[in-house]
């Protein structure tokens, strides 16, 4: 049979990722093909042999490429299982129900505890979801990644992650650079959460392209959010106008996370932090729910959880000394 010439291009991911270190993904995969001639150049890989063993690599390439773009990861394993005929079967099958998304690396991302569970029943139930608890109870990092999931399974088509630019002790105006360089701080939790589950090369494309949006809330005003998954970080720290703005930003196919924690507003004296105040005047909509965490759902260090006990206890004691002055 004659040998015919034939190109692919692979694109979406990072080609050094996917052949894997020193091409050893790429040198295993061309094993099970020793009748084809095999080069790769960037993302090009360039084919000689006869047609029928042509599509046949094309065909378990897909497969590879599919597995890599769910998983973010790719091994010799990997290769081994779905070079086997029922190897489409591998991507169907999640041996864990409750894995959200598969991170960089191919780690499992899942809700954890109680409570993060309940937050996934939540967002799958309700267009918008107020989750509320301490640090480390990972109200944003299971919110982020059901953002992630709904991009992947192309629920929405893009991610909008928020946060207002409230100061914590710090003054803005010191820190160098434009405008953009002096908010990319207060995000950074929420880029550090997305390089969790996406891989740096990709994520880069998805930012550049608007399909993942970092931005500070101001930024939010005019605007109606649609067909996207909308997650407003710190919201302890927004006014009464702000939330109203940023709820009211709610277009017809979104969905809408608010996460905070209100034994950590940064908001100037005496101002009603807007995170407070929509939990108290939206507790009679039906359609909005609301997750509360607590300290059982602390997954950081084991020492955060008594950090917060401890915190919780001082400040307890100093608001029975105030109320006892004010007798």
């Amino acid at each position: 049979m004659k040998s015919i010439s034939r190109n692919i291009e692979i694109s979406g991911i990072n080609p050094a990722e996917f052949f894997g270190v020193n091409n050893s993904n790429f040198r295993h995969l061309k094993s099970f093909f020793p009748q084809l001639k095999i080069t790769a150049r960037g993302n090009v890989i360039s084919l000689n042999g006869e047609e029928e063993i042509l599509d046949e690599f094309e065909r378990k390439l897909d497969l590879l490429v599919q597995h890599f773009d769910k998983f973010n990861f790719l091994s010799e394993n990997s290769i081994d299982n779905l070079m086997l005929v029922d190897g489409s079967k591998m991507l169907s099958n999640d041996d864990g129900s409750e894995t959200l998304v598969h991170g960089t690396g191919g780690t499992k991302i899942k809700a954890r505890t109680v409570n993060q569970k309940k937050l996934v029943q939540a967002v799958n139930q309700s267009d918008m979801v107020f989750a509320v608890g301490p640090a480390g109870t990972g109200k944003t990092y299971t919110a982020v990644a059901l953002a992630v999931r709904a991009l992947k399974n192309k629920e929405v088509k893009r991610i909008v992650l928020t946060r207002p630019a409230v100061e914590a002790g710090e003054n803005l105006g010191f820190l160098p650079g434009d405008l953009k360089e002096k908010l990319d701080p207060y995000l950074m939790p929420l880029y550090d959460a997305l390089r969790d589950m996406i891989p740096g090369e990709k994520l880069s494309d998805m930012i550049e392209f608007g399909v993942i949006e970092i931005a500070p809330l101001a930024f939010m005003r005019g605007r109606t959010l649609d067909k996207a998954f909308v997650i407003l970080d710190e919201a302890q720290n927004t006014t009464t106008m702000q939330m109203k703005m940023f709820l009211t930003r709610m277009g017809m196919t979104a969905k809408f996370v608010i996460t905070g924690d209100m034994s950590q507003v940064d908001l100037p004296h005496k101002q009603k932090s807007g995170l407070s105040y929509a939990l108290d005047v939206l507790k009679d909509v039906d359609e909005i729910n609301v997750v509360r965490l607590g300290q059982s759902d602390v997954i950081r260090h084991s020492l955060v959880k008594k950090i917060i006990e401890a915190f919780d206890v001082a400040e307890a004691k100093e608001k029975q000394i105030e109320k006892t002055k004010n007798k």
